[in-house]
């Protein structure tokens, strides 16, 4: 969810802009106190375009820019402390460049217009369901999603798998233009985090258990990613073949805990009365994935394209679900059938470690297409960057 940023600052008079070697930030939301890259996926979104713009032929410098939240210089490099890019905050932001791409912090429209009025160009990345969101956050008068405060944006890009339901919610609500971009993803920050774990906890699947434990992963904050069908899921492989499963573990649940509708639904699957879930509270995934699960249970809706499944397919563990983006990888079951969906566990259990070599060639094929260092991406983005310039 995107934080607001309020700095303005008096930027003067407009400069002349080299259109081939731009400047461009990124804003980033920083408070106070512990901040983790793994706490939602927006923080490892703002650093894989880092690492795309730094190797654009036409971006001669990039920032990520902090200003949104509480936070101060000091807190900023301490919770990217390994950023490739310097951090700079709004006034050096608003003196420096030439495009500030809206991100994790939302900009105030005071900045976003005398910015843009010094030929600035401004874009807004939405990584998120804030159709969805907003939908959630006026029904049930949550903390505001999406803010539309008439910030004047040149363009607003999106991924692929919002074009159905967030395409002409954006380019009206906001009154820019939309464009799909690709979705981007490095192992580089998995690799990095999962280094420090000890040697005998070493990320990736290991085969030849005669019982699998199930992880299941849904944030629990928006409809869009819950653990309820993929629990119904699991309970359906139980019921079919009760030998597979061990343990269920349903992470990110701990605050439903109480709630009388997710008991009474937990409560009416034989996996739960056969004491073998447990509901746990978030964790990063490195950690949970090579200490207390061998394969992971998904489900989505309007969300097809996370970096849960990019982690999971990198590490070779056996991954259920119903995305359409992953194409023939994992273990696919189609929309919101439980039915298909227990029985591809079932059939994960059965093949996926005499098929292991495969399956993961066809992990890594899919994950060099979201390269952020790619030439084709390194490309879309840069002429979406020029092509601001050619914008009425």
């Amino acid at each position: 969810m995107k934080k607001t940023v309020s700095s303005p600052v008096d930027l003067g008079k407009e400069k002349r802009i080299d259109r081939t070697r731009l400047k461009v930030g990124i804003s980033i939301f920083v408070r106070k106190g512990e901040q983790s890259l793994w706490e939602n996926g927006i923080y490892q979104n703002c650093l894989f375009l880092v690492m795309l713009l730094l190797k654009s032929p036409n971006v001669a410098a990039t920032y990520l820019v902090f200003g949104g939240g509480d936070g101060d210089s000091t807190d900023a490099s301490r919770f990217i402390k390994d950023s490739p890019a310097p951090i700079i905050d709004m006034p050096a932001a608003a003196d420096m460049l030439d495009v500030m791409i809206e991100m994790s912090a939302q900009l105030s429209r005071e900045w976003a217009v005398t910015f843009r009025e010094r030929g600035g160009k401004i874009v807004t990345m939405r990584v998120g369901n804030d159709y969805v969101i907003d939908i959630e956050r006026m029904i049930f008068d949550k903390p505001h999603g999406m803010l539309v405060a008439g910030t004047p944006y040149d363009e607003i890009w999106t991924l692929p798998q919002y074009e159905r339901s967030c395409l002409h919610y954006f380019g009206s609500a906001l009154r820019a233009p939309v464009r799909l971009m690709p979705h981007l993803w490095s192992p580089l920050l998995l690799e990095k985090a999962s280094s420090s774990q000890a040697a005998d906890w070493r990320f990736g699947y290991k085969p030849g258990r005669l019982k699998w434990r199930v992880g299941i992963f849904e944030p629990n904050i928006c409809m869009v990613k819950t653990s309820h069908l993929s629990m119904l899921l699991v309970d359906v492989a139980h019921r079919h073949t009760p030998r597979v499963i061990e343990k269920l573990t349903v992470f990110n649940a701990f605050h439903m805990r109480e709630h009388p509708t997710f008991v009474g639904f937990a409560n009416s699957l034989d996996i739960v009365k056969h004491g073998l879930a447990t509901f746990e509270g978030r964790f990063p995934i490195y950690q949970s994935l090579t200490t207390q699960v061998d394969a992971v249970v998904s489900h989505q809706w309007e969300n097809p394209q996370n970096y849960l499944y990019y982690e999971v397919l990198h590490g070779g563990y056996p991954l259920i679900h119903n995305s359409t983006f992953l194409a023939d990888c994992g273990y696919f079951y189609p929309d919101f059938d439980c039915e298909e969906g227990g029985m591809a566990l079932l059939q994960a259990f059965a093949q996926h470690d005499a098929d292991l070599g495969s399956y993961s060639d066809r992990a890594s094929a899919l994950l060099k297409l979201l390269n952020p260092e790619s030439e084709d991406n390194i490309q879309i983005y840069s002429e979406a960057l020029q092509n601001l310039f050619s914008l009425a």
